[in-house]
């Protein structure tokens, strides 16, 4: 076996160490999963063997679980058979059945990160052992690329913690530090670190039984099962807390209820089959391929640097400087710390500058209270962050990134101010969110190494980084920030230049489409529900309040003096302004279209005198009442996916994974979709096409599909297959 190596000590117990050849961290591939039922066989036929100890020989973690590329090729390489998906899926599932029947003590030293299939594995084991470490992270997250845990994981963790708790673990993708997993009844032992294994062995001497408990007779499903009292109200109240937080959009969802509610009426043999069933009925709807390939097969290639230049070499940059210490600032600062960079933080005043890194220290004390760093490591984190006026500091940054005010001529005079601390080579990033950096490049004196660097708020949780290229950027600006980005941990995209770029340009469409249907008379409370029913994370309105009203208010100023005669006010332009000028800037000042000075929040009663509400929805019993809120979450979706289709038929992106990817985790774009491009290609072009003419024709040009489009579905072609990208890093 490749990925597997067995020793046997003097005691007759084997420790057999998982070590996937060649990668940094261990995986569930194809080939893996092909020799875990030899490597039970193994253990159940050997004699010598009298009791087994799984762990890791990776630093890294026990496994991250499957391979999900490998895994879905390998299930769905049937054409559709399902009898022959079922038996794919049912390998893995079958062999961790066989081990924890083995009649041999197994358990389990985790000495690293073990989640999905790497957690899964470890439940078969009949004794967990985990080290203590609070990097170590222990979970089923897979609800998150659109499926669930298909490894015995919705059976045996439901018996081992219950239905309520296992149901909330798997539908919030939850992962627990080793404390909390032994409290929850996850792992039976927390030791210290590079104790794991002796403490496996040490049970399997001391008589550790070789059967679960799921296996005795006399078990009982913690809580009760789908017929006690408790367990029909958790089912009850389960399924409804689930529809509120999914609004049917993810099968994922539903079927894990499914596979829980009915594996906890039957033995574990049937129940394990039934999970299977259900998995292998989710990896097969739209929904789940498409978020595997977006959120798991394209982040990877992404998080690689697949769009990096070739040809140009790696950099490492060692210091960068962030001009502009508010929130924005303050937060790159600090994922540049995180990263080992050495970094300035510049303001116009200390008092400001020194505030920014009040919000660093801020961030830092969160992570060492959760025993993430350590005192030591902590202090050296803080100490790489020197808060100063002084632009002579910039002097040996590799990159400068401004964070200031979205102002042209504050912009203008910062970038002259920096680039005289630079040397040649070194690249100038603007944080603008909708500035063209074309024009912001203008006051740079080597406009080739003058790059947009635009980060999403707040910056310690945004996964997205957008790379904005202006027309005289160089290969070797671009390759900079892109290993710039991939060192602080995040997800690069990279577009072209335009106003508002990608994301803000994409996502303001969701904004104003909200704008459009107060104006039209809908409620807000309706508007902002049928948002979160398209899979949005918040409504429109909630999400405008979030974004800042004022800040909408000064980039349609800054538009209108742009675009002179050409400027065209958006819907509820007006609206907002009124707003505006009343002191209501969003939740930032606890004022917008709701309320926030109490929780929860409350629409604001004025809004009614603004925008009356003269429309709204037919009683739920009339037939008409569902079609009616279907039409209001077609425009929300629509509207942003055409935008996307203008964009790139105007040559903003160009690659697909980047078009999904940075909708999903740039503004919260529908992921149960796989994003926008995955959902015109999965509607069909001829039909997105039909849908969004009638759109246009009811609604106005805002709908109108860009010709490309109309091209595409004349020859039935698809944005993936038409423009299927390169998936090799360069």
């Amino acid at each position: 076996m490749e990925n597997f190596k067995i020793d046997v000590d003097a005691d007759g117990i084997a420790l057999i160490t998982f070590d996937v050849p060649g990668r940094s961290m261990n995986t569930l591939t194809s080939l893996v999963m092909k020799e875990i039922p030899e490597l039970v066989e193994r253990i159940k036929t050997d004699d010598a063997i009298k009791g087994a100890v799984i762990t890791s020989g990776k630093a890294s973690g026990f496994c991250a679980g499957a391979d999900l590329g490998d895994m879905a090729g390998g299930v769905l390489s049937g054409g559709g058979d399902l009898q022959k998906a079922f038996d794919a899926g049912w390998k893995l599932n079958g062999a961790f059945r066989a081990l924890e029947t083995s009649g041999k003590p197994i358990a389990a030293a985790i000495n690293g990160l073990a989640l999905g299939g790497g957690l899964e594995f470890t439940l078969a084991a009949h004794y967990r052992v985990v080290e203590n470490d609070n990097k170590i992270q222990l979970g089923l997250p897979e609800i998150k690329v659109g499926l669930f845990p298909g490894g015995g994981g919705t059976q045996r963790l439901t018996r081992l913690v219950g239905v309520q708790n296992a149901m909330m673990a798997m539908s919030e993708g939850k992962s627990f530090r080793p404390n909390d997993a032994k409290g929850a009844g996850i792992v039976h032992e927390v030791v210290e670190k590079g104790q794991s294994v002796e403490a496996a062995k040490a049970w399997i001497k001391n008589g550790g039984k070789a059967v679960q408990p799921w296996d005795e007779k006399s078990f009982k499903l913690p809580g009760g099962g789908p017929y006690h009292p408790a367990g029909i109200q958790n089912f009850m109240v389960g399924n409804a807390m689930l529809r509120k937080q999914s609004y049917g959009n993810y099968p994922a969802v539903v079927n894990l209820m499914k596979a829980v509610y009915e594996g906890a009426q039957v033995p574990m043999d049937a129940a394990l089959r039934i999970e299977t069933r259900y998995f292998i009925k989710t990896l097969m709807t739209p929904q789940a391929q498409a978020m595997i390939r977006s959120l798991f097969l394209s982040k990877q290639e992404l998080d690689k640097g697949a769009v990096r230049p070739a040809g140009v070499p790696k950099s490492d940059p060692k210091k960068v400087t962030v001009i502009g210490a508010g929130m924005m600032g303050a937060g790159i600062a600090y994922v540049q710390a995180l990263a080992g960079i050495e970094t300035i933080l510049i303001d116009q005043t200390q008092e400001a500058a020194d505030k920014g890194k009040a919000h660093v220290e801020e961030l830092l004390k969160k992570r060492l209270s959760r025993g993430q760093l350590t005192q030591e490591k902590y202090d050296a984190l803080l100490g790489s962050v020197t808060a100063t006026t002084d632009y002579e500091l910039i002097k040996g940054s590799d990159l400068v990134v401004e964070a200031v005010f979205e102002n042209r001529e504050i912009k203008a005079d910062v970038t002259k101010r920096a680039e005289a601390q630079l040397v040649e080579g070194a690249v100038f990033g603007s944080n603008t969110s909708t500035l063209p950096i074309t024009g912001l490049a203008e006051a740079s004196v080597r406009p080739e190494d003058f790059i947009g660097i635009h980060f999403f708020s707040p910056v310690d949780k945004m996964m997205l980084v957008e790379i904005i290229l202006g027309e005289k950027t160089g290969q070797a600006a671009i390759a900079k920030a892109l290993d710039y980005v991939l060192k602080i941990k995040k997800t690069p995209i990279v577009v072209n230049d335009s106003r508002g770029f990608y994301t803000s340009r994409c996502f303001s469409t969701f904004l104003m489409e909200g704008m459009a249907m107060l104006e039209e008379g809908y409620g807000p409370a309706l508007i902002d529900n049928v948002g979160r029913m398209t899979g949005m994370p918040r409504g429109p309105l909630e999400m405008h309040d979030d974004v800042a009203l004022d800040l909408s208010y000064k980039i349609a100023k800054q538009t209108a003096l742009d675009l002179g005669d050409k400027y065209v006010p958006s819907e509820g332009a007006d609206i907002v302004a009124k707003m505006v000028e009343g002191g209501r800037f969003g939740r930032k000042n606890g004022k917008g279209f709701y309320d926030y000075d109490q929780k929860p929040k409350t629409i604001w009663k004025g809004l009614g005198e603004l925008a009356p509400t003269t429309k709204g929805i037919d009683q739920p019993e009339e037939p008409t009442a569902f079609a009616q809120i279907d039409e209001l979450k077609t425009r929300l979706l629509y509207r942003q996916a055409v935008e996307v289709a203008r964009c790139w038929e105007e040559g903003v992106i160009d690659d697909p994974r980047e078009a999904d990817l940075g909708a999903i985790l740039g503004w919260g774009f529908a992921p149960w979709t796989g994003g926008p491009i995955s959902m015109i290609d999965g509607i069909g072009l001829a039909k997105f096409v039909e849908t969004a003419d009638r759109l246009a024709a009811t609604y106005g040009d805002r709908f109108k599909v860009p010709q490309l489009l109309r091209d595409m579905a004349a020859k039935n072609e698809t944005f993936y297959g038409k423009f299927a990208p390169e998936k090799a890093a360069a």
